[in-house]
């Protein structure tokens, strides 16, 4: 695919985050040169809009997710959140923003409920009804997870869902999503896409999500892609999406993904 930005802002839109040629190197063992994992990476969301970065493994999407965390640091360029530059803030300081993370595998808590991380979430005293609204909003039935510990008995698909309950929880203005679809089951991964798409429709916030299922491409109000460390293509879905399936690489590598789910 050729290099192609499509920028578009439309009238009321605003940046919520803005990624300033951002680029990140690492110290290659072999020959104690600097190794290029991200060149020159400028990017914006804008306010409740859904986000989807994609592209072959290896082209740097996750090293750009851990640098919106807040997990690494980039060798050069500026991070803009809501105006402010917090590229040198680390990952608890970027939540106390408003910015929320769900990682590929969500962290088990030994001994700790549903009830309590919900909790923990909201900060503040609420009642059981407001803790089962969250459950509901993600589609799992409250009555049936609300006590449950948080523990090897629940699925994958599960955990997800409770983490994007979370985030609801904590209100967060910012989501970002690392491979949401990792190691669940169909029925589980059709669950999830039905609550990405009320989060899209219910804008209270940005949502940006790390994939490569063409399925979440097929939700996503923008599409940027990631190859070789750089963005070869971003914009609106309608315009990036057929160009990126008709090419032949790329057609096989996300068709195959739709299959595996």
């Amino acid at each position: 695919m050729k290099r192609r930005v499509l920028l578009r802002l439309r009238k009321g839109e605003k940046q919520m985050l803005e990624l300033k040629n951002i680029s990140f190197s690492v110290e290659d063992e072999a020959n104690k040169k600097q190794k290029e994992i991200l060149n020159n990476i400028n990017l914006t969301v804008d306010e409740d809009s859904f986000v989807v970065i994609t592209g072959p493994n290896g082209g740097g999407k996750s090293t750009l997710a851990k640098i919106i965390m807040g997990i690494e640091k980039p060798s050069s360029g500026s991070i803009i959140y809501k105006g402010q530059d917090i590229t040198e803030l680390n990952i608890n300081e970027r939540a106390k923003l408003g910015i929320g993370f769900a990682f590929q595998q969500p962290v088990r808590f030994k001994g700790l409920t549903v009830r309590d991380l919900l909790s923990l979430a909201v900060n503040k005293a609420v009642d059981t009804h407001e803790l089962c609204g969250y459950l509901s909003e993600v589609g799992l039935c409250a009555a049936d997870y609300i006590n449950r510990e948080i523990n090897a008995s629940l699925s994958g698909g599960e955990l997800k869902r409770i983490e994007i309950a979370m985030l609801m929880a904590r209100g967060v203005d910012f989501s970002l999503f690392d491979e949401p679809e990792a190691g669940i089951d169909l029925w589980s991964f059709n669950n999830l896409i039905a609550v990405f798409e009320k989060l899209r429709d219910a804008k209270h916030g940005a949502v940006v999500i790390i994939s490569h299922q063409e399925r979440i491409l097929e939700i996503a109000d923008k599409l940027v892609v990631v190859s070789g460390g750089e963005i070869t293509a971003q914009g609106p879905r309608k315009d990036i999406l057929p160009e990126l399936l008709s090419n032949s690489g790329a057609c096989k590598f996300y068709k195959a993904r739709r299959q595996q789910s």
